[in-house]
């Protein structure tokens, strides 16, 4: 890490031995209002959505999700809005993630939004957990993934849970599983789900072998949030660095299996490219780090799979 990058970190509250332990952390938020507001500003306009309106936040997606313990889960296929791009390179984002890292040459995430509504009769979620890695590969592959929290979301209002006992023994359970196991979906008899409440700006990360889901929601609110993360930068990979730089000025969302994109193609058709800080630049892979070189930790591509073995958000 760079004298500038500890100077930036330095300001940055990440309790690291919690992290892991747990498998995840709560980062305070020092994002400015107008950023998130902006955001969740975006998420309602996009998905036709009215906050006076409850009526209008249970429309059926018109593309099912690839993973079918997403479907219902809330996911809003929309990536490339200024707002998400304008909190992607705050610079408090960027020296948090340099922080567990250790390093500030890093690409970030071109991922989508989240708007869980709450349950009632008609409409129901009941949650789910899952990993985004296959759990199966050995080694285990290391990523890190993370949301924007764009609401207070207590216990039992739609938020963010997991299973950290289960992170923290995984190598044992593993080790005691049958063969045939879901290598995306854990048998969770002897654990408990926990929810983990954030504040409205707070930043969540966690660790991809964390078991993690969205939990049902039982509050009178929505829960919003961005997805948003970072992995070390691998200029090494052309193709990778070719396609964000496309799908940013463009506005193209991932392709895959859990992104089953938006079948108006509103952003392709209406959206604004974002504009970039310097900081952005980096983040994307249009401009280099200084120095930069690939990254043992990024992830490969994988071509069968179609997305980065470590995380979402990633893929082409």
């Amino acid at each position: 890490m760079t004298a500038a990058s500890a100077l930036r970190a330095s300001a940055v509250s990440v309790d690291l031995d919690f992290f892991r332990a747990n498998g995840y952390v709560v980062v305070p938020s020092q994002i400015p209002e107008a950023l998130l507001d902006d955001a969740i500003d975006a998420i309602w306009k996009f998905g036709e959505l009215d906050p006076d309106d409850p009526q209008t936040w249970y429309q059926t997606p018109e593309r099912a999700n690839g993973l079918p313990e997403l479907n219902g889960a809330g996911m809003v296929e929309l990536y490339h809005h200024p707002a998400l791009w304008a909190t992607r390179q705050w610079p408090y984002v960027h020296a948090t993630f340099s922080t567990l890292w250790q390093t500030e040459a890093l690409w970030v995430s071109i991922d989508r939004c989240n708007f869980n509504p709450p349950n009632r009769g008609d409409a129901t979620f009941e949650g789910f957990i899952h990993w985004d890695i296959d759990t199966s590969v050995k080694p285990l592959p290391f990523g890190m993934q993370g949301f924007l929290s764009l609401s207070d979301c207590p216990a039992g209002s739609g938020g963010f849970q997991c299973v950290p006992a289960l992170y923290a023994q995984l190598d044992e359970w593993t080790a005691s599983q049958p063969t045939d196991r879901d290598p995306f979906r854990p048998d969770l008899a002897g654990f408990n789900v926990v929810e983990v409440p954030t504040r409205k700006g707070d930043l969540l990360v966690w660790n991809s072998l964390l078991p993690h889901g969205t939990s049902a929601n039982t509050s009178s609110t929505p829960r919003l949030a961005q997805y948003l993360s970072m992995a070390p930068a691998y200029p090494k990979d052309t193709a990778m660095r070719d396609w964000r730089i496309d799908a940013w000025l463009h506005r193209k969302s991932p392709e895959g299996d859990a992104f089953p994109g938006d079948p108006r193609r509103w952003e392709r058709l209406h959206g604004t490219t974002a504009a970039l800080t310097p900081l952005g630049r980096k983040l994307l892979g249009l401009d280099p780090w200084q120095g930069e070189m690939a990254d043992d930790r990024a992830e490969p591509y994988d071509e069968k799979e179609g997305r980065q073995l470590g995380a979402p958000g990633f893929s082409r």
